[in-house]
């Protein structure tokens, strides 16, 4: 993906995320907690671990039961986040005694339901861009105004596609029934693996030794030795795909759906703020679409951000658009050898589809200079990622 939404602009180089607090995240709330009702909310500052970690170690401290917590958002291990957690059944005065190295509880007060996946605005982050290049603070301040004025592109970006990069293969392996394809994907190419155990477990897969494939995978990947274990066993590489986690089949299908929505963000870049006719323009009040017949009559409103094309999360009950936008969105799935009945799977893997954004609107920007650094603070709707600013600022790929 090396397109660029402000390719006229040179980016200001530079690296992120050397350590935890060169990136820092902050939910921005749905909604404040009432002050009573059954369910804790706790604000947590935490660095070092994911927010499914997370609620693993309050559940443990507290005494709480895991099931019955709720978090609004996931965020990142490697960076100081400050999020929401709900629990039950336990007080203010014992989790504000709380002492967990990385964890901080900043405050705890009630509410009357569970917090939710999704109950939250947005997020707001303070980056830190180390060894930037000359004039970056002039360049970074030009790139940022033109994303304020045209929005920034939705995409997905590399960290939903694994640390091989390859999660949306998986994903469309699966979903085209290739089952030794995906695992070939999933245990990795050699070539594309750093560490030395791992790359040596997969020169074994690849001779065909899966026994020695089996043991020379490092700690902390169970599925995959459990989905190796499978086919020692004798099972089918179908049913051997098919009983790893749930969540984790999901995550791969999930991320072909990305990857083409993020194609689709790339073949509309040049005119990301234009409405074409057929398109499912997407409110950014509500999240509501509503089909664009007149396009010029409703281009005021997105000029001024209100609302935005949108492009489809792939599934089975997704509405597509029509007539030019439309075109488009056909030809991927053709090119794709895919219909939406493809994602219609069995075994509860179907994925219906929505749609999202092509583009999302940049929110309360600074940006400073401090030696030869430069921190960027700004805030983003929920789902969208703050690497699509980065990648437009820094613009890494460079030549």
């Amino acid at each position: 993906m090396a397109d660029y939404l402000t390719e006229n602009f040179a980016g200001t180089g530079g690296t992120i995320k050397e350590c935890p607090e060169d990136f820092r995240v902050e939910e921005i709330p749905l909604y404040e907690p009432c002050g009573e009702g059954e369910h804790l909310y706790l604000d947590v500052e935490k660095s070092g671990l994911t927010t499914l970690d997370l609620l693993d170690t309050l559940a443990k401290a507290l005494g709480a039961k895991r099931q019955e917590m709720g978090y609004a958002g996931l965020k990142d291990a490697r960076a100081i986040t400050r999020q929401t957690i709900s629990v039950t059944k336990v007080s203010p005065e014992q989790a504000m005694a709380l002492q967990i190295d990385g964890v901080t509880i900043l405050a705890a007060r009630y509410h009357r339901n569970k917090l939710r996946t999704g109950h939250l605005k947005g997020n707001r982050f303070i980056i830190r861009i180390r060894n930037v290049g000359p004039q970056a603070l002039e360049r970074a301040q030009e790139i940022l105004h033109v994303l304020q004025m045209t929005g920034v592109p939705n995409y997905f970006g590399k960290q939903r596609y694994g640390v091989l990069g390859n999660n949306h293969l998986v994903g469309k392996a699966i979903l085209n029934g290739d089952f030794p394809g995906a695992i070939a994907h999933i245990i990795g190419d050699p070539t594309a693996i750093l560490n030395s155990d791992w790359q040596r477990a997969a020169e074994a897969f690849v001779s065909g030794d899966v026994e020695a494939a089996r043991s020379l995978l490092p700690r902390g990947m169970g599925s995959e030795a459990r989905l190796l274990g499978q086919l020692i066993k004798g099972h089918s590489p179908k049913k051997a795909l098919l009983g790893m986690p749930h969540k984790l089949l999901r995550l791969y299908l999930s991320a072909y759906q990305s990857c083409l929505f993020d194609r689709l963000v790339t073949m509309r870049l040049a005119s990301l703020e234009t409405l074409w006719p057929g398109d499912l323009a997407y409110k950014h009040d509500n999240g509501a679409c509503f089909l664009v017949t007149d396009p010029a009559a409703e281009q005021p409103r997105a000029d001024r951000l209100e609302i935005s094309p949108s492009a489809p999360l792939y599934g089975y009950k997704v509405t597509l658009s029509q007539k030019q936008a439309g075109i488009l969105e056909e030809s991927l799935l053709t090119k794709e050898g895919l219909s939406r009945e493809s994602f219609r799977l069995a075994r509860g893997l179907s994925l219906e589809g929505s749609r999202r954004p092509l583009r999302v609107p940049l929110g309360k920007v600074t940006v400073e200079k401090e030696n030869d650094h430069l921190v960027v603070a700004f805030s983003l709707p929920k789902g969208s990622y703050a690497t699509s600013v980065l990648r437009e600022v820094i613009k890494a790929d460079e030549t």
